[in-house]
C-alpha cells in the first residue's frame, strides 16, 4: 500500500454510509483525489473541521492500487478559508471556481499551475471587495491554463479576420454573424468585452483583479460560463446557486 503527502484543498465532500465522509481533493503533486476518511462524521472524529470545502491543508493517504478511491489518514489544516464559507456572495463564487476545478480535470492528473491558481484565488476571495471579479481571473486563467483557450483575433469557423460586425461567442472562441447563424448557439459580444478579455489574458493577476471593466463584467461571466458548460457538457451548479442568490440578497456598494 502505497503512502501519499501533498499540500491540497478539498473540492466536495459527502456522506458514507453511517459515519464515514467521501471527499474529493485537489491536490499539488496528485491532482483530483478522491478518498474516504473513515468516522470522519463522529462527534469525535479526528479529523475535526478540516474537511470542510475550500479547505488548504496537508493530506497523507494510502493507496492500495485497486480502487480509484484512497484511505485518507489525515488532512491537517494549513489555511481554513473559513471567511469565503461564511459570506454567501464569497461562497457562491467559490463555488463556481471549485466546481471549474472539478468538472474540468480528470483523476489524478497533476497541474501544479491550476493548484497555485485555485489557492491564489481562495485568497482573493477572502479579502476582495469584488468576488465576481476573482472568478473571472480565475475563469479565464484555468480555461487557458487546461488547453482551452478562446480564439479572439478570427471567426474559429470560417477564419475571418476580426474585428467584423456583430460578432457572437461560440464554441471555442469568436464566430462571425454568418457562422452564427448557420450553427450553434452563440452569444453576442461586444467589442468592448472582446478587448477586455484581451486585455485580462495579457495582464498579471494583480492588474487584472484592478482592471475598471463596468458593464463588460457581467458579459464576460456570462461567456466563461457558457464556455466551461460547453466543455463539460451542462450549465454549472454554481451559476443556478449565483442566480438564485442575487435574487434574494441586494448587491452591495463597491461589490459586482
Amino acid at each position: 500500500m502505497a503512502l501519499g503527502k501533498s499540500a491540497g484543498v478539498v473540492i466536495g465532500s459527502f456522506p458514507l454510509g453511517e459515519s464515514d465522509r467521501l471527499v474529493t481533493f485537489y491536490s499539488r503533486d496528485f491532482g483530483k483525489i478522491r478518498g474516504v476518511a473513515k468516522a470522519a462524521r463522529r462527534m469525535r472524529s479526528r479529523f475535526g473541521s478540516a474537511l470542510e470545502l475550500c479547505t488548504l491543508g496537508e493530506l497523507v493517504f494510502f493507496d492500495g492500487g485497486r480502487s480509484e478511491l484512497v484511505r485518507i489518514d489525515h488532512f491537517d489544516i494549513t489555511r481554513p478559508f473559513d471567511r469565503v464559507r461564511e459570506d454567501l456572495e464569497r461562497l457562491a463564487q467559490a463555488a463556481w471556481i471549485i466546481e471549474c476545478v472539478a468538472r474540468l480535470t480528470a483523476e489524478r492528473d497533476r497541474h501544479v499551475a491550476l493548484f497555485a491558481l485555485l489557492v491564489r484565488s481562495l485568497r482573493a476571495l477572502e479579502s476582495s471587495r469584488s468576488p465576481a471579479r476573482v472568478a473571472i481571473c480565475f475563469g479565464v486563467r484555468s480555461i487557458e491554463a487546461l488547453g482551452h483557450r478562446p480564439r479572439l483575433d478570427a471567426c474559429v469557423e470560417c477564419g475571418r479576420a476580426y474585428p467584423f460586425p456583430r460578432p457572437a461567442f461560440g464554441a471555442g472562441g469568436l464566430v462571425c454573424e454568418a457562422c452564427a447563424r448557420a450553427g450553434e448557439d452563440a452569444l453576442p459580444v461586444s467589442p468592448a468585452t472582446i478587448g477586455a478579455l484581451e486585455r485580462l489574458r495579457s495582464l498579471s493577476w494583480e492588474e487584472a483583479l484592478a482592471l475598471p471593466l463596468g458593464k463588460v463584467e457581467a458579459e464576460i461571466s456570462e461567456i466563461l460560463e457558457a464556455q466551461v458548460s460547453r466543455i463539460i457538457g451542462h450549465p454549472t451548479r454554481a451559476t443556478k446557486f449565483q442566480r438564485d442568490l442575487r435574487r434574494l440578497l441586494p448587491v452591495a456598494p463597491g461589490r459586482a
